[in-house]
């Protein structure tokens, strides 16, 4: 249009993001997008540039802002060792089903195919990686790419899109117009006839399960599932680490099926005779490696609805497969009945008591750590962590109610705790978060305790300090016992690092010191960071260290 302003593609850029819902961006900055960088100063209290001290960990914030809200989580970084850093964050945003957009600058359109200074093919690299990638060679493409990504990344079964800026393109001028709303998707619907075939095969059945997970429940689809759920008297089964997805209170609520599996979770699975799976990917720790129910037609009979048609039969073949979104399909149920009352039963008993546990042989017992947590974290709180065995704490023994959240990742990536525990919040500057990490995790992230300082978003982290990395540790027990190689660490003092970031720290020697160090850490007001004194011995919640090395020296003899 005639006398329209000329802006540049920085601008267009960040004037679309506002416009689409974007008021967050976490990353690491770039001589590659100066005109991204350039245009963000005139956004502040619009979209704030969250500025981060590692690709990885910045990923990492992207990833887990949109699994706990919905809404992308906007990672910007610089080009080649900038990506590669930052694609930790991609793949485990993938796995998570979590929006997420990355934008990586690029170098310029003139230098291309030449192996420039940091250049990367990013549709190559990230291909395989992302829900998309692409790249925006004209500046006039910004808001129909910038679209479709937003859209990709929310839509159907929610993931990454990666977008790569070249510096020319983002300082190119143009009169095109910046985006000025995002686009109303509506979410897909299941046809009446399929809602009563699946009411029919639950009536029809013996040992109904619930199996649901994903990352794109609204709060009226989840208390549609449950008001469903109870009444039919049905029990539900969460996918790995989306238990924080079903009100873990609910009597029809039976525990997690993921990492670990306990054994009545693995029954209510295998000894099923119709299984309703709603928003589950099937991945391999929701299925027990791939064993709990046959690849690819299952003996149970398998109802599966998903936002995405892609993952409906892509593993195994239900009976009667449902392209629909979780909210409608759930608001679309009504009750049915059936002789199931005692199968149901049986299970939330198990789930129930496998809340007890032995002391632990450690001077802190991270059994009565949680308990104590459980008593006294608010129930809007949100639970963090990354990879290890200490997962088992937050993952097993918390109940999540219909508030609370957990982000910990699908992955199985170290390293992710500290960061989602800081762009939750951001998120949520008023809500209590609360970060379990072992040592050998915590060691993967924590230069970004300075982002939260600067940021103003210091949550409480947990150190399970034991001196090893715990799962390989017990991984080497079990097939090389007694031949311990490159799994012991030497740890700093985790305290004095803290205090350097301005957090509050102490160092908690024993369990009956835990109660008195969180008061302190809750009050503190400036975060805090409680390096638990954890014994190795206490490698699992039931079996020593000792003890799994004994029963592998006992198999091998």
């Amino acid at each position: 249009m005639k006398g329209r302003a000329m802006q540049n593609g920085g601008q267009i850029l960040v004037s679309s993001l506002v416009a689409l819902g974007a008021s967050k961006a976490f990353g690491v900055p770039g001589e590659s997008y100066l005109a991204v960088l350039d245009a963000l100063h005139d956004t502040p209290g619009q979209l704030d540039f969250i500025l981060c001290r590692n690709e990885g960990g910045a990923a990492f914030m992207a990833s887990a802002y949109g699994k706990l809200t919905g809404i992308p989580g906007i990672c910007m970084v610089t080009r080649g060792p900038g990506a590669t850093n930052a694609s930790i964050g991609v793949h485990t945003a993938m796995q998570d089903s979590s929006p997420m957009i990355l934008f990586v600058g690029q170098v310029g359109t003139d230098m291309k195919g030449r192996e420039a200074f940091q250049e990367l093919d990013y549709r190559a690299v990230f291909g395989t990686m992302a829900k998309w990638a692409v790249e925006i060679d004209r500046v006039e493409r910004i808001p129909e790419i910038l679209a479709r990504a937003w859209v990709t990344a929310t839509t159907g079964r929610p993931g990454p899109v990666v977008i790569a800026l070249p510096e020319d393109m983002l300082t190119s001028l143009t009169d095109t117009p910046a985006l000025t709303a995002p686009a109303r998707v509506a979410e897909p619907a299941p046809a009446p006839e399929t809602v009563a075939e699946t009411l029919a095969l639950l009536a029809a059945a013996s040992r109904p399960l619930i199996l649901m997970g994903g990352t794109n429940w609204t709060d009226t689809g989840r208390t549609a599932l449950q008001h469903f759920a109870e009444s039919s008297d049905i029990p539900v089964l969460a996918a790995f680490r989306f238990q924080d997805q079903f009100d873990n209170f609910s009597p029809v609520f039976t525990g997690e099926a993921g990492v670990g599996m306990l054994p009545h979770a693995k029954a209510l699975i295998r000894n099923a005779d119709v299984i309703l799976a709603i928003n589950v990917r099937f991945g391999e720790m929701t299925t027990d490696g791939y064993t709990l129910l046959s690849v690819p037609n299952p003996v149970q009979h398998l109802i599966h609805v998903h936002g995405s048609d892609r993952e409906i039969g892509k593993i195994y073949q239900p009976i009667l497969g449902i392209h629909s979104g979780p909210n409608a399909f759930a608001r679309a149920l009504t009750s049915v009945q059936g002789a199931w009352a005692d199968w149901r039963s049986k299970a939330r008993t198990a789930y129930d008591a496998s809340f007890t546990t032995p002391a632990q042989p450690s001077p802190v017992d991270m059994a009565a750590v949680t308990a104590h947590l459980r008593d006294i974290l608010p129930e809007d709180v949100i639970l963090t962590n990354g990879a290890g065995n200490f997962t088992v704490w937050p993952n097993k023994f918390f109940k999540f109610g219909k508030n609370a959240r957990l982000l910990a990742p699908q992955s199985g990536a170290m390293g992710y705790g500290v960061p989602a525990a800081i762009a939750a919040r951001v998120a949520y500057p008023a809500r209590r978060v609360v970060c379990f990490a072992g040592d050998g995790d915590f060691q993967m992230n924590c230069q970004e305790l300075a982002t939260a300082m600067q940021a103003g978003a210091q949550p409480i982290i947990l150190i399970i300090n034991n001196g090893i990395y715990g799962t390989i540790r017990a991984h080497q027990e079990r097939h090389y016992p007694a031949r311990v190689s490159g799994t012991t660490m030497l740890n700093p003092d985790f305290s004095a690092l803290a205090r350097a970031y301005g957090f509050h720290a102490e160092r908690v020697e024993r369990t009956e010191d835990f109660a008195a160090a969180f008061a302190r850490a809750l009050a503190s007001g400036t975060g805090a960071v409680l390096d638990l004194n954890v014994s190795p011995e206490a490698i699992t919640p039931h079996q020593t260290l000792s003890q799994l090395r004994a029963a592998a020296q006992a198999a091998q003899a």
